[in-house]
């Protein structure tokens, strides 16, 4: 089982002075937060990605991974081919971090490389609603 599903953290968020709702701390994790359920983790994710996009202005899958995960890390290039092919959107087409039918594919896609194993559609789902409500 892959670190991010052990710490019910599908996207690898890194330690930081960011509180999340279902947050475990401290986490046992001394480099990834560790969520009380894989729906939290998600629903950091959403979290996490609607700030790049109302904060900063990312709004396409490129500009969103290419923070979330950089070059100085990770094959980038590769991640981003990978979300857009799965999702069916094109890396440069503008999305709404607000848009379930955008953001639910996009973020499934992120757990899937991040953990190696295709994303539990219920979990992700269900951070989704967290987020929203």
């Amino acid at each position: 089982m892959s670190r991010g599903l052990r710490n019910c953290n599908p996207g690898n968020i890194r330690q930081s002075r960011s509180r999340f709702q279902g947050e475990v701390r401290p986490s046992r994790d001394s480099a990834f937060k560790q969520f009380e359920t894989m729906a939290y983790g998600y629903r950091a994710m959403f979290v996490l990605l609607d700030t790049y996009h109302r904060r900063y202005g990312l709004t396409t899958i490129r500009q969103m991974i290419s923070r979330w995960a950089p070059p100085s890390e990770n094959f980038t290039d590769g991640y981003i081919r990978f979300v857009s092919e799965r999702t069916g959107i094109s890396a440069d087409t503008p999305v709404d971090s607000r848009s379930e039918r955008d953001m639910v594919p996009i973020v499934a896609a992120m757990s899937e490389i991040e953990n190696g194993a295709k994303a539990v559609m219920a979990d992700v789902e269900a951070g989704w609603d967290m987020f929203v409500n």
